[in-house]
């Protein structure tokens, strides 16, 4: 019972991170077509996160010492590293080729979880990452306005292996007796890709006068304070916080297909609230991504041997299933 609980809590804070994840976009495009730079975008949304957290970083201070390598990752990958490589590559390839080469970062994450930790997973969790990934593929479009660039796909690459060090770091020490709690590795992450794309994005240069005035949502005109207000809170801060802890009581395969869900919800978003009308082929898409989604969350990890998989006896790989929803490491 315990398991299941803390199993549904865990989904239920997965779609929590996708829906907040997903609306990024909706609110960051009128700012970007009001004037500013997508990249000055970027830095208002982590820089505002960080500042949110600084309380909770000091609360949290000994991690810096515990912990340095981890919030250096974190900060370096899951946070400025995924930005800065996502929007680098739509500057060169279309934006559905590229958020579909960041979201192969559930498959990445299975591949790390099989042949890095040595564990295996279970095959209901692969088959939900392909139907995730093919319908990912309808709901981008990706067949619209293809062109090679080897730089931009690249850097789309980039983005989804920085993708997978979100989830792996989120659920890094997990197990430990004394892990890092979430919320400091969370605060110090967004200061740390605070401060790298403050090098990168130079926001000394951006227009603040944008900011004072109003951005037009499908002709409606929003406060620009109150569509950056959106993005810090809900869309960064309230979406790591979920998103992290999601990991932890799921683990870093299951989480990431659920979050292939962020692409869906920011696609009827956008219908939504900027009157981008999704096609057939979109809507059949994202029902794919919800299928396979359910498939990968419904499906137990398989526990992780007492010692490497690779020492175990090949029965502890061939374990009976349902040995495995009993003993499983979801309870923890």
């Amino acid at each position: 019972m315990h398991a299941s609980q803390g199993r549904s809590a865990g989904l239920g804070l997965a779609l929590a991170s996708a829906f907040a994840f997903g609306g990024s976009g909706v609110a960051a495009k009128p700012l970007i077509e009001a004037g500013l730079d997508p990249l000055h975008v970027v830095w208002l949304r982590v820089a505002g996160a960080a500042l949110v957290m600084l309380p909770v970083a000091w609360r949290h201070r000994d991690l810096v010492r515990r912990k340095p390598a981890l919030l250096a990752g974190f900060g370096l990958l899951a946070v400025a590293g995924v930005q800065a490589c996502y929007f680098a590559a739509i500057s060169r390839i279309p934006v559905g080729v590229a958020l579909l080469i960041e979201y192969l970062a559930p498959a990445l994450v299975l591949g790390w979880v099989r042949f890095v930790q040595r564990r295996p997973v279970t095959r209901r969790a692969a088959l939900g990452v392909v139907l995730a990934v093919g319908g990912l593929a309808c709901v981008v479009q990706v067949w619209s306005g293809l062109s090679f660039d080897l730089l931009g796909l690249l850097l789309a690459l980039a983005a989804a292996c920085c993708q997978v060090g979100y989830f792996v770091l989120s659920d890094q020490g997990s197990d430990e007796a004394e892990p890092a709690d979430p919320l400091g590795v969370i605060a110090y992450g967004l200061l740390g890709g605070a401060l790298v794309l403050t090098a990168v994005a130079r926001p000394w240069g951006m227009d603040w006068s944008v900011l004072a005035g109003t951005a037009d949502m499908n002709g409606t005109e929003v406060p620009a304070g109150l569509l950056i207000g959106y993005v810090v809170l809900i869309a960064t801060v309230l979406a790591y916080v979920t998103g992290v802890i999601s990991v932890r009581k799921l683990s870093p395969q299951v989480a990431g297909v659920v979050a292939c869900l962020e692409a869906v919800i920011a696609t009827v978003l956008a219908w939504v609230l900027l009157g981008e009308h999704l096609a057939a082929p979109q809507i059949l898409g994202g029902a794919v991504v919800l299928v396979g989604a359910f498939i990968a969350q419904s499906s137990t990890p398989k526990a992780a041997a007492a010692e490497p998989v690779a020492g175990s006896a090949a029965a502890s790989v061939t374990a009976d299933e349902d040995a495995e929803v009993t003993a499983g490491r979801n309870s923890a």
